[in-house]
C-alpha cells in the first residue's frame, strides 16, 4: 500500500461571523494579515503567511449567507490542513486506505495585486466532519502558490516564521494515532509522553491527554467544552521570544518550558504558543 507523505499546508481558526474582531485580535498578537479574501464557497478569510505554511482565520459575512459547516463548529482552532500536489490522487490514496473521504472540491478566491486581480485556485479533499469532534481534517492543492506565499505578507511583528506544532487533546490519543497510521504509515507516528506524535517534516502534530497538554502549556490551553477530542494549541516558531513579548505588550502570557503562551482569550479561542 502507498501511504501519503504528510506535509502541513496550513492551520485554521474558526471565527463564525466575527471576522472583524478576530482579525483585530490577531493583529494585536503581532501578525501581519493579508487583505480579506472572499471564497467562491461563501466564506471569508485572512491569512498570516509564514515560510512554507500559514495560519488562516476563516469565517462568514457578518450578515446572511455563508457556510453552515463553519457555524456547526466552535470558535477557535478548527482545521488541520495537509498539503497535496494532486488532490484526486490524494483522494484515491485515502479511499484505498479504507478511510472515509468526501469528494474533492474546487474553489477560488480573488487576490488583488499591483498588476491587477487574479484568482487563487484550490482543490481540497476532506475527511467527513464526524471523523473527529476536534475539527476539520483535510488536504489542499494550490494551483498558483505565488498568489498566496508573497514576501510582503511574511513579515510579522512577533517574528513568527512558521508552524512548529499543532496540539490536540484527546481522552484516548491512540484513536487519532490509529487514523494517522492508516493515512501516513506506522513509521510516521511515534509514542510520546501522554500521547502520540505524527511527524510532519519539521512540524509535530501531537495528540495528548488533557492533563498532558496542561502540564506542557498550562491549564488555560486545554479546551473546556467537554469534547472527547479538540484542537488545543498552535505552536509557532519565532526568531525571538523577546520580539514576541514586545509585540504582545498588554496581552497576558505565561512561560511554559521553551514556549511563551498566549491564552485562548487572546487568540479567539485558540491558545497560541511561540518558541525560538
Amino acid at each position: 500500500m502507498r501511504y501519503l507523505t504528510p506535509t502541513i499546508d496550513h492551520v485554521v481558526v474558526n471565527t463564525h461571523r466575527r471576522m472583524d474582531e478576530a482579525a483585530e485580535a490577531y493583529r494585536r498578537l503581532g501578525f501581519t494579515l493579508t487583505p480579506r479574501g472572499y471564497h467562491s464557497l461563501g466564506s471569508v478569510n485572512h491569512l498570516a503567511i509564514f515560510g512554507t505554511d500559514y495560519l488562516e482565520l476563516i469565517g462568514l459575512p457578518a450578515t446572511g449567507g455563508g457556510r453552515q459547516d463553519l457555524l456547526d463548529w466552535p470558535l477557535g482552532l478548527n482545521g488541520l490542513v495537509w498539503g497535496s500536489e494532486d488532490a484526486d490522487a490524494t483522494h484515491a490514496a485515502i479511499a484505498a486506505a479504507g478511510v472515509p473521504v468526501l469528494p474533492a472540491q474546487s474553489f477560488t478566491r480573488p487576490v488583488e495585486l499591483a498588476t491587477g486581480p487574479r484568482d487563487a485556485a484550490f482543490r481540497t479533499v476532506r475527511l467527513p466532519n464526524d471523523t473527529t469532534p476536534a475539527g476539520r481534517l483535510y488536504f489542499c492543492q494550490h494551483f498558483n502558490r505565488e498568489l498566496v506565499w508573497r514576501d510582503e505578507w511574511r513579515q510579522h511583528a512577533n517574528g513568527a516564521i512558521g508552524v512548529a506544532a499543532m496540539v490536540f487533546t484527546a481522552a484516548e490519543p491512540a484513536r487519532l494515532g490509529a487514523l494517522f497510521r492508516r493515512l501516513f504509515g506506522a513509521q510516521a507516528v511515534r509514542a510520546i509522553p501522554h500521547g502520540v506524535r505524527l511527524l510532519v517534516g519539521l512540524i509535530d502534530v501531537d495528540v495528548m491527554t488533557p492533563a498532558g497538554c496542561a502540564s506542557r502549556f498550562g491549564a488555560a490551553a486545554v479546551p473546556g467544552d467537554g469534547r472527547a477530542e479538540a484542537m488545543a494549541v498552535l505552536v509557532l516558531r519565532t526568531t525571538s521570544l523577546a520580539q514576541v513579548e514586545a509585540a504582545l505588550d498588554g496581552i497576558a502570557t505565561e512561560r511554559h518550558g521553551d514556549c511563551l503562551v498566549a491564552p485562548p482569550a487572546a487568540g479567539f479561542g485558540a491558545a497560541i504558543a511561540f518558541r525560538e
